[in-house]
């Protein structure tokens, strides 16, 4: 009996000196806000990743997930969710569901949350982890994002977790005023840059935050 109550122990204290050490890693690599990070401890990532590479889902490292995609590594969604600045009266539009872990993290943070994406299989299986953790203010639909979601349009945030060449004309549409978009702008998949664009009474203003790699923006759905 003592030896089960010792293990437990043991696995309490590896998993909270693990936890540890993914939110100093994401402090050192500049995610300072307290509400993100918060979201970020309430969170569990390791949920989110499946198969071989579920042993490093505490590492600052993105991962493979299915559909040839990726789960961001989690500086970068934290760095990229301050960005947004999200309030809690917001209501968030992210093109790019991906494993769902973005989408959860925006849940602790505004209102409601829109995720799209062109995967079923992935919309899917993020919605059931969204289930399972009880995450009733998000809605993932298959979509194509670079169309952004106008029948729910406007929102006061939106995030893109996938490159495009330019801010896509659609998405700076479905923007509030004072809204602010994220989103990964470049060329090639080896050149680009992190964009946060504020939506103004006369146009937008581009804050260039940091180089960052993304799979692509594709048009259309995908086949899985």
């Amino acid at each position: 009996m003592t030896d089960h109550a010792d293990f437990d122990e043991n696995d309490g204290s590896a998993a909270a000196e693990r936890k540890m050490r993914f939110l100093y890693a994401l402090r050192s690599r500049g995610v300072t806000d307290t509400r993100v990070l918060s979201a970020m401890e309430r969170i569990d990532r390791g949920l989110f990743v499946r198969g071989l590479f579920a042993e490093r889902a505490y590492e600052d490292m993105p991962l493979p997930i299915a559909c040839g995609q990726t789960i961001s590594q989690p500086s970068i969604v934290g760095i990229m969710t301050q960005a947004l600045d999200v309030q809690p009266r917001d209501k968030v539009l992210e093109v790019g569901t991906g494993s769902g872990y973005q989408a959860a993290i925006l849940s602790q943070l505004a209102r409601r949350v829109y995720t799209v994406d062109r995967h079923r299989r992935l919309v899917r299986e993020a919605d059931e982890i969204f289930r399972a953790l009880d995450l009733t203010n998000i809605t993932a639909i298959t979509v194509d994002g670079s169309f952004g979601l106008p029948d729910q349009a406007p929102f006061d945030r939106i995030i893109v977790t996938a490159a495009a060449e330019d801010p896509p004309g659609p998405l700076l549409a479905q923007l509030k005023t004072g809204g602010i978009m994220v989103v990964p702008v470049g060329q090639s998949d080896t050149v680009q840059s992190l964009i946060k664009v504020t939506r103004t009474e006369t146009g937008f203003d581009y804050d260039e935050l940091r180089p960052v790699r993304f799979v692509p923006l594709v048009e259309g759905l995908g086949t899985e």
